[in-house]
């Protein structure tokens, strides 16, 4: 076994690892910190394939901003998880009326799918050579071209984790002062102010 297959498992044994305990870890804020170990694995793995731009991709704007901004919020909110989990069991016939709907959507969607002509001769040869084109864009090709349906569903995970921390996270406390703004804009100066006649030597 050379360096370069002793790399390629280290980084891919991490990046499993830490994915699995992004999920089963208790504490939210030992999740992310799990989540920023595979995002540096994978972007380990991307070095070794030659894709250096979804590397640093990964790094800078992965783990140096979604990660860290993931890890500030966990740990600046009060929010009891708990209280959360036992709250979701309400919303599991609403959710899984809406994932149905989306699969049927998706099937509905994939059954008028047609491939382009030469389809067979691009997924033959996926990547040009690399004295043809830059690797940036022989990426961008194999995305929307070979990997559109996954990089769609992968854009729909996303936005199903995104409502669902809002929905998770969004709470209506009553001992929380909040600001009307149309109380304010129609508001009657002659009943917001009132003169006081103040008399030297006292106070209001």
């Amino acid at each position: 076994m050379g360096i370069a297959d002793f790399t390629f498992y280290l980084f891919a044994v991490t990046t499993i690892v830490a994915g699995l305990l992004v999920v089963v870890s208790r504490s939210p804020v030992h999740s992310v910190l799990w989540l920023i170990l595979a995002f540096l694995s994978s972007a380990g793995l991307f070095v070794l394939i030659g894709a250096e731009f979804v590397a640093m991709l990964l790094i800078i704007v992965y783990v140096g901003a979604v990660a860290v901004l993931f890890l500030f919020v966990v740990m600046m909110l009060d929010v009891d998880f708990a209280e959360l989990k036992a709250e979701m069991s309400r919303y599991i016939p609403v959710a899984g009326l809406i994932g149905v709907v989306i699969l049927m959507q998706l099937s509905m969607a994939y059954s008028e799918w047609q491939f382009s002509e030469g389809i067979d001769a691009r997924l033959g040869n996926p990547a040009p050579a690399i004295d043809e084109t830059h690797n940036t864009a022989a990426l961008g090709a194999l995305i929307y071209d070979q990997y559109f349906l996954l990089f769609q569903l992968a854009g729909l995970i996303l936005l199903v984790a995104m409502i669902g921390a809002i929905v998770l996270t969004l709470r209506h406390r009553t001992d929380i002062k909040r600001q009307n703004v149309l109380a304010q804009m129609y508001r009657n100066p002659a009943k917001a102010m009132e003169r006081k006649d103040v008399k030297p030597g006292q106070g209001l």
